[in-house]
């Protein structure tokens, strides 16, 4: 899709498809056409009933003249009016003029598109268009097709080039998430982050199983070895050339398959287990962004990256194992092993002294029942960090939810009789006491982030500019403080 501002007549413009965002009751957006096409979709309106509530669209089909057709797409109340509910609404069209087979449109909008929202329109029409195709051979006669060229009317230009970098980067995520478990494994995976790292002149170190013991990756490497293909540990690095505003380390849950090992999930809860890697795919679209945009802001990436699976060599409830910080981790349940793998990387991350470590992971569905399917939880150690990471969120449209960190009962229930910690703390308030698990290996002087992603990672059913999928929910709230803090 090749997105473009247009600044001009409309009537000179070789469009065959115009959409008009509008506000309710208000259709002083039609202005912009010839006076007979406004009576002509003033008077459609009129019969049809239709209402610009919040993704409300209304086709309207044109006769004669160069434009076969006039989409209005209502954006609801313009006092509720957000950034977010734009990128919404025109996610929905984009998905409804793909599945009319529309190949060029215009879009218009009621307000000014400065940066901000010329960037929001963007990141809506490559996220809204997104779909996972790849392994059918025969296409679908009602399926979408891809719109080829969109024209933001007068929009700012910068705005839809950033808009445009954010947003393929959460697509790259999510063709990485949707990707079966027979395709993205531990090694595999490694060498997507070798192929970022030479596309776009990154750093780049790739452990093996052998290198994971000599330093002393020992979380990661048992939960990995009951699998035929071993754990990798992926370390991705960007610095700028000029002295860097800050140094931000992004650690993502990479568990290609998770069948849960010796404690096997059930069969309907295995389904969708190769979504349990998505932090680790989030954060390598994350730099894909960064190589792309090359802010003054050094960043790197972190992965464990393992299968979990049951086999004669798999880890063990019982099993008492040694993190890389040296703190001793007893497991519960093997079905636990996303915090275990965390625990390497997360004290990795703190050795490398950054300003903030945030971390992604599909880890509880704990917090799935706390929140929903469209909120993701977030924990830290520090107001500030977690404040900032908040804001970035209002911006993105991601919706996130600060949860406490401070009740000291809920962390009796990690304490071992027989190790520095345990790897589970039971039913109750099992999101916290997962995320006062990963606190455990995090320099307590450096300001840390945790987003659950477990209810937001994918979904069933489209809607905005969400697809049926894999989401690669966070990304853009990332990009989003990464920006905040690029002061150059």
């Amino acid at each position: 899709m090749k997105i473009e501002s247009y600044h001009g007549e409309l009537r000179e413009i070789r469009v065959r498809t115009f959409a008009f965002l509008m506000y309710e009751e208000d259709l002083s957006c039609l202005e912009k056409l010839d006076a007979e096409i406004s009576k002509h979709i003033r008077s459609v309106v009129g019969t049809s009933g239709f209402k610009a509530k919040k993704g409300n669209i209304l086709s309207v089909p044109m006769s004669r003249g160069q434009i076969s057709c006039i989409y209005l797409v209502g954006l609801g109340s313009k006092e509720k009016s957000a950034p977010d509910v734009f990128r919404y609404c025109a996610g929905e069209l984009i998905r409804r003029a793909g599945k009319d087979k529309v190949k060029d449109i215009l879009i218009c909008v009621p307000v000014k598109v400065d940066f901000v929202l010329a960037k929001v329109l963007a990141e809506a029409c490559e996220l809204g268009s997104y779909s996972f195709e790849k392994y059918k051979t025969k296409k679908e006669d009602n399926g979408s097709e891809k719109i080829e060229q969109v024209y933001i009317y007068e929009g700012d230009e910068p705005g839809i080039h950033m808009g445009t970098i954010f947003a393929s980067a959460q697509n790259f995520s999510r063709d990485l998430a949707n990707e079966p478990g027979n395709v993205i494994n531990p090694v595999s995976f490694s060498e997507e982050a070798v192929k970022l790292s030479e596309t776009y002149g990154l750093s780049c170190e790739i452990w093996d199983e052998q290198k994971l013991k000599e330093e002393r990756m020992l979380a990661l490497w048992h939960v990995g070895k009951g699998s035929s293909i071993p754990p990798r540990f992926i370390h991705l690095s960007y610095c700028p050339v000029l002295k860097p505003e800050a140094r931000i380390v992004f650690v993502g849950k990479g568990i290609t398959f998770d069948s849960g090992g010796l404690n096997i999930k059930p069969g309907e809860h295995m389904r969708d287990m190769k979504g349990d890697k998505t932090g680790a795919c989030n954060v390598l679209g994350i730099m894909k962004a960064i190589g792309e945009f090359k802010p003054k802001v050094e960043v790197h990436v972190i992965v464990g990256a393992a299968e979990n699976m049951p086999g004669g060599n798999s880890y063990r409830p019982d099993d008492i194992i040694s993190a890389r910080n040296g703190k001793t981790i007893e497991i519960d349940n093997t079905d636990a092993e996303g915090r275990v793998t965390l625990a390497d990387a997360l004290s990795f991350a703190s050795e490398l002294k950054p300003d903030m470590i945030i971390d992604m992971a599909t880890l509880t569905g704990a917090c799935v029942v706390a929140l929903g399917q469209y909120t993701a939880g977030l924990f830290t150690n520090n107001d500030d960090a977690g404040k900032a990471v908040l804001e970035a969120a209002a911006r993105s449209g991601e919706r996130l939810w600060k949860l406490p960190m401070d009740d000291e009962k809920l962390r009796e229930q990690i304490k071992s009789p027989f190790a520095d910690v345990m790897n589970t703390g039971g039913r109750w308030g099992g999101a916290i006491t997962a995320a006062m698990f990963l606190e455990e290996f995090v320099d307590e002087s450096i300001p840390w982030v945790h987003l659950d992603i477990a209810g937001v990672d994918s979904y069933k059913k489209p809607f905005g500019y969400y697809p049926e999928g894999a989401t690669a929910f966070g990304v853009r709230v990332c990009l989003e403080l990464v920006i905040s803090l690029d002061k150059g």
